[in-house]
């Protein structure tokens, strides 16, 4: 009661972890989720593999059964398999799980868990900690080395002689494309990235995830590959000479589940690969060039490389001209249902609607559907951070309990959730939080009556929308 740390409370795990996802995301800093033992750390585990497949850093610390009762099956202990193993359950999708054997081993691993939960690419750890190691006393000299510690590390940049090779492939290309995922965002390389998008004056493509990476007004910003892009923007990476890969997985939904010629052609498309993740590089595509490196830090040496060798920089003004063409004649296209007063309103009318009125550096986070891939296609974002999608796991129910982190850890901000009626009917609770926390949130509530997406696709596929209807 006497810390500086304020602890929010809410109805359900799940919600607990989207929560401290959303405040990851806009505070900069790991969220930290506190989870009861057995079903505690269960309810929480949809929440914590959403936030580990979008490279989120979050520390989830779990109570679990007195150490002395290993293995004699106490109340709520996992063991078909071994005794006490509850942390065995987030092995999958945590950087590290640990499980405190000794209390003077806590501050240690504490000071282990948030700095590894920031480096490299970002994840959630989990700290599990039996009821006996909370309740024993210690020695604070066991804290003194938290004093010290510093839990930023530096990441490396590109070496000069790779740099060079980059560069040297963009010159020479005919039809150079950048694509850039989330990994951008993670390393506050927006700026960055302008900088040397306009330099070379190279179009730009971009993940669902690396929304708001470059802003969609750039002139040189295309737009979202893959199942939900456009034929125009599939086609400008497809008939890509080089493409610069930054700080994406190529994940299957970017890249129209990696059929060739459909979103990417490699080969003969030659791919340079740029991410903070070794084990991403050549995972999808084969690359010309692959390098580990940090995209804030890569850009800057890239860059200046750039400059070096071509001082007066490059002009397309024709590709500014077509893709400008591009983005009026699609917008042309949407006129009719953005403007639409039908009843139920047309998605695109509400996108409309809320892009009107909410200021642009509000914060608006998604859910899983069309809230999501059309926003991702139609909504325009404009400053860095500001739209937060659930990607890897694309978990319904994301948006409206994530808004509530997002919220403090931006609490200047308009922070609102567009989520369909699905979404919001899997954790409803996510209000009485609000309420009780005085969290000032928006949901944004898409009802149509049905889990949309997928009755869509039942009723095309199969000519009927079984299970995906709500009845009334």
């Amino acid at each position: 009661e006497k810390s500086k740390l304020k602890f929010i409370s809410v109805r359900h795990e799940q919600v607990a972890a989207h929560a401290a996802d959303g405040y990851a995301r806009t505070s900069g800093k790991p969220g930290v989720v506190l989870l009861h033992l057995g079903p505690g750390l269960t309810n929480a585990t949809t929440g914590v593999a959403n936030a580990a497949l979008d490279n989120i850093p979050m520390v989830v610390i779990a109570g679990d059964i007195p150490s002395y009762y290993y293995g004699k099956h106490p109340h709520q202990e996992f063991n078909m398999h071994a005794d006490a193993s509850q942390y065995e359950i987030y092995k999958p999708f945590v950087k590290r799980a640990w499980r405190v054997e000794r209390p003077e081993a806590l501050p240690e691993i504490l000071d282990k868990a948030f700095t590894l939960a920031v480096s490299g690419r970002p994840g959630p750890v989990l700290i599990s900690v039996p009821m006996d190691m909370f309740s024993r006393e210690m020695d604070m000299v066991h804290f003194e080395r938290t004093k010290y510690h510093k839990i930023h590390v530096a990441k490396p940049s590109l070496d000069l002689e790779t740099g060079e090779k980059i560069i040297d492939m963009l010159l020479a290309a005919k039809k150079p494309v950048i694509h850039y995922g989330g990994g951008v965002l993670l390393a506050k390389a927006s700026e960055e990235l302008r900088a040397f998008v306009d330099f070379l004056d190279i179009p730009a493509t971009r993940t669902l995830m690396g929304q708001g990476g470059l802003s969609d007004a750039h002139p040189l910003a295309v737009g979202m590959t893959g199942f939900w892009g456009t034929e125009y923007v599939n086609n400008t990476t497809k008939n890509a000479d080089v493409i610069l890969g930054l700080g994406t997985t190529f994940a299957e939904a970017d890249s129209s589940s990696w059929y060739g010629g459909v979103t990417f052609n490699i080969p003969p498309t030659k791919l340079i690969h740029i991410d903070i993740d070794p084990s991403e590089i050549g995972r999808n595509f084969p690359v010309e060039i692959g390098a580990v490196a940090d995209l804030k830090a890569a850009l800057k040496d890239l860059l200046a490389i750039a400059k070096r060798k071509k001082p007066e920089g490059i002009d397309r003004p024709e590709l500014r001209a077509e893709i400008k063409a591009y983005k009026e004649a699609f917008k042309q296209s949407n006129q009719a249902v953005e403007t639409s007063d039908q009843f139920p309103m047309t998605p695109q009318r509400i996108l409309r609607d809320v892009r009107a009125v909410l200021p642009e550096d509000g914060i608006i986070l998604t859910d899983v559907g069309w809230n999501k891939n059309g926003m991702g296609q139609q909504f325009p974002i404009t400053v860095p951070g500001t739209i937060l999608h659930p990607g890897g796991l694309a978990t319904m129910g994301f948006g409206p309990s994530a808004v509530l982190g997002a919220k403090l850890g931006a609490p200047d901000r308009k922070v609102i959730t567009m989520v369909g009626d699905g979404g919001f009917g899997t954790n409803p609770s996510v209000m009485a939080t609000a309420v009780e926390q005085g969290i000032p949130v928006v949901w944004v509530v898409m009802n149509n009556g049905a889990f949309g997406t997928i009755a869509g696709l039942e009723a095309g596929h199969y000519h009927h929308t079984f299970g995906t209807v709500f009845k009334k």
